[in-house]
């Protein structure tokens, strides 16, 4: 009988991750259930808006605790596309795995920082406070699906190329079904400032994306 060497990769670094993930989602409705009830059901109803995004800061915990289980859930997410897709740039998972959580985070906060100084300099505080906060909280409950997403792809099914790009496809389209509705809700403000709207899509919800994927690619 001739025996195969078997190379089995430890997997212990991603599940701490994942578990550390659903520890902050679980302390996030733990301290804030009211909240976290109203956020879970934002696809079918704006309450959570109307009510938390009266009151909500952006850099309230219940949304810093869920925007750091989304850093985590998003950059695993990365991960795992590289090492489908290109296999030869993942030498190190841990030391790749916290570049990506790097690069996430510095991306996010630039982008973020961007859009505060041109509310600042256009008196917009108000308007831009509040279309920051409903994206961010459409972006929390789609890192919540990725989330699910990664259990699945790290423990139950074997991923490859074809199921890691319509799972992109689709995360794709729910941000593009959340920016619309977000977009929705300011469509008086919108109309009458359509021009400079144009410039902001295409410089700050376009233009970042694109530099993004032209870097990693």
């Amino acid at each position: 009988m001739q025996y195969i060497e078997r190379h089995i990769e430890s997997m212990d670094w991603v599940t701490i991750t994942l578990v550390i993930c659903l520890l902050l989602v679980a302390l996030a409705k733990h301290v804030y259930p009211r909240e976290f009830l109203q956020f879970i059901t934002l696809p079918i109803s704006n309450k959570y808006f109307l009510v938390q995004g009266k009151t909500q800061q952006i850099f309230h915990l219940f949304n810093i605790l869920l925007f750091i289980a989304q850093v985590f859930s998003v950059s695993l997410f990365i991960f795992l596309f590289f090492k489908v897709l290109q296999p030869e740039t993942v030498q190190n998972n841990e030391y790749l795995f916290i570049q990506i959580c790097t690069a996430y985070s510095v991306f996010v906060g630039v982008k973020f920082s961007i859009e505060k100084i041109i509310g600042t300099a256009f008196s917009l505080d108000t308007v831009i406070n509040s279309y920051l906060f409903q994206k961010l909280s459409y972006r929390n409950l789609i890192s919540l699906f990725i989330f699910i997403l990664n259990l699945f792809l790290y423990y139950v099914i074997e991923p490859t190329g074809t199921i890691l790009l319509f799972f992109v496809a689709a995360i794709i389209v729910f941000n593009g079904i959340a920016l619309f509705y977000s977009y929705k809700t300011n469509r008086s403000l919108i109309m009458s400032n359509f021009f400079y709207f144009i410039l902001y899509l295409c410089a700050l919800e376009i233009s970042p994306y694109f530099i993004l994927y032209k870097t990693l690619i």
